[in-house]
């Protein structure tokens, strides 16, 4: 890592234009995984075309709220102030919809679980800190090769025309997504300076230039859409609390979380930035509080983009006001339908040449963290490794495998992610114990100034 070059640093702020033309192509790559899961939700639920317009417009201006509060933070103690964007997790969508279709529940219901979820995993953060001794590098590379692998084959979906696209496999579509792919990769290898770090932006602009030559882009209904819509918090009604949809929202808050931890590991390392235990907690607590955001405003969980933390391995790029400028762009699109909606035409074919490099790039990290894995004089490592990306390939090879299993065990058994790191840190701890120097987390000095109710209790165990 010492021998990449990055343009900018952490806590620099470029100029004005340059930071809000990198912000777009942050957008750019974020958007078409910020409005999916909205519209499979809103879809299985049988929303209205202006409930889902409520729905996708709540959505990207919690993107950006929360986008906002990891890179800038609050105080001291809220926020790992990297550059790090935040969307909406997958991982919720099947049980979402159900406690959505339950009648007892629907929507209040559902939203109420999520503000409940976020503020109990806000609470309970010292317990989640006290348990990354569970995450050495052995852990978090096999979590990080399994979620960029698994990664890989949204972007493969994308690249041949999106989920469900009746013309699957179209030549032109992989075409595109393969001029995209070679676009990004030129303007990386042969672009200086500044305009190295607009690869991925160059590469879609490239994909959609072709797009619209051939007719493939339509802004059919623009016309339609209002300039400005106010997002109001609780547009389906005020929330209502129940026992059983609490619990399995904290379990999916729980596992965005895990996804978190991967994503922090995998952007230190990219960065080459050793991430401190207060900045965990802090990256952790926006996690949090950012369920209960999107809980109040009628969105949803959210967790740290993988396909952004690539974006920033590819470009070079590390400013965290860029991702800050980017969140200011999510919220104005999420108040202004009509540019969402000339955005929201860029084919999924497009953004699925530029998501194979990023999300690989996910995986690449993994790679980088297991190099300082000892395989040579601990067999056992290997055997954890094989069996844990083994075990969590299980539902991107066969989805159906689970599915004589009871429902409630869908989030944990559809999620390649969390099998994959419940069964290296189960294999981890029988074979090779807790030690708790296998993670490095210094503390940052500004967490002794931490309030008791925010402060995590310092443990004598510590990593």
């Amino acid at each position: 890592m010492k021998s990449q070059k990055f343009i900018d640093d952490i806590d620099t702020c470029p100029p004005i234009g340059r930071t809000a033309t990198l912000g777009l192509q942050h957008v750019l790559v974020m958007y078409a995984g910020a409005v999916t899961v909205p519209l499979i939700v809103g879809g299985a639920l049988n929303l209205s075309p202006e409930h889902l317009a409520i729905l996708i417009n709540a959505d990207l201006l919690c993107c950006g709220l929360v986008s906002l509060l990891q890179a800038l933070g609050i105080g001291k103690w809220i926020g790992i102030r990297l550059p790090v964007m935040m969307g909406v997790s997958y991982a919720g969508i099947a049980p979402m919809i159900a406690i959505g279709m339950n009648p007892e529940m629907g929507l209040p219901g559902l939203y109420g679980a999520i503000i409940a979820a976020g503020l109990i995993c806000f609470l309970f953060m010292p317990v989640i800190i006290k348990a990354l001794p569970l995450f050495p590098p052995l852990v978090t590379g096999a979590t990080l090769l399994s979620l960029g692998t698994g990664l890989l084959g949204v972007a493969i979906a994308w690249a041949g025309g999106g989920y469900g696209a009746a013309d699957f496999g179209n030549p032109f579509y992989i075409g595109v997504a393969g001029l995209v792919l070679v676009v990004t990769l030129l303007v990386a290898r042969f672009a200086r300076g500044f305009f190295s770090s607009l690869a991925v932006l160059a590469g879609i602009a490239a994909g959609m230039l072709v797009a619209v030559a051939f007719g493939k882009v339509s802004i059919t209904g623009l016309d339609a859409v209002p300039m400005v819509e106010m997002v109001r918090p609780f547009q389906f009604g005020l929330p209502t609390f129940e026992p059983v949809a609490i619990i399995t929202m904290t379990l999916i808050v729980l596992i965005t979380m895990v996804e978190s931890i991967g994503l922090f590991f995998s952007l230190g390392e990219i960065l080459n930035h050793k991430i401190t235990r207060s900045e965990f907690k802090r990256g952790l607590r926006a996690d949090a509080l950012g369920a209960t955001i999107g809980g109040i405003f009628n969105a949803f969980p959210y967790t740290s983009y993988a396909q952004n933390i690539g974006l920033v391995g590819i470009t070079g790029v590390r400013s965290r006001y860029v991702c800050a400028a980017a969140g200011i762009f999510l919220i104005m699109l999420g108040l202004l339908p009509k540019v969402a909606h000339v955005i929201a035409t860029i084919p999924h074919y497009v953004l699925g040449g530029a998501a194979i490099a990023m999300f690989g790039m996910v995986a690449a990290s993994g790679v980088r963290i297991l190099q300082s894995v000892d395989f040579r004089n601990n067999r056992h490592n290997t055997l954890i490794l094989a069996i844990s990306l083994g075990v969590g390939m299980i539902p991107t090879m066969s989805p159906n495998f689970f599915s004589a299993f009871p429902k409630y065990m869908a989030p944990f058994l559809q999620s390649g992610v969390l099998l994959t790191v419940i069964t290296a840190v189960i294999l981890n701890v029988i074979f090779n114990g807790v030690r708790h120097s296998q993670l490095d987390l210094s503390d940052d000095p500004a967490e002794a100034a931490a309030p008791p109710e925010l402060g995590m209790a310092q443990s004598s165990a510590r990593p």
